[in-house]
């Protein structure tokens, strides 16, 4: 008896992308820092708000690279000439990435009290009814 991967099903014709999407989005091991919310705007749309206290436009990162969203985060280093009795507020790089779905797209991202917030729309394929001619043999 052979196991069936998602890929491998016979239902499944040209899914194999599928099955390498879900090992990348498992291996994309987010420690939870930055925490994130994710909301759906409108039917096709979504945002994707990020708690980024302490960090500056110039300091963030916003790429989409072979489908995958992925936000950078590193702070430039303070001068040696501060002396912290308490240090509670993370200073720390980040990295966040999100894998997109075919056919979202991002749209633009700003900066507001903290948060950045990255909007995404989903393109809506039109519908496309094909008819097959069978042939002779």
């Amino acid at each position: 008896m052979s196991k069936l991967t998602l890929g491998s099903h016979p239902f499944l014709l040209g899914f194999e992308q599928l099955e390498r999407l879900v090992e990348r989005t498992a291996k994309t091991g987010n420690e939870g820092y930055p925490p994130f919310n994710i909301e759906q705007t409108s039917e096709t749309g979504y945002r994707i708000t990020l708690a980024v206290a302490g960090f500056r436009e110039e300091d963030l990162a916003i790429t989409v690279e072979d489908r995958q969203l992925v936000i950078r985060g590193r702070q430039a280093e303070e001068g040696a000439d501060r002396v912290f009795l308490h240090r509670g507020i993370a200073a720390r790089q980040f990295q966040r990435s999100f894998v997109l779905a075919d056919g979202v797209e991002v749209t633009g991202a700003t900066m507001e009290n903290g948060l950045l917030h990255v909007d995404l729309e989903r393109l809506v394929p039109e519908s496309v009814v094909q008819t097959i001619r069978i042939r002779r043999a």
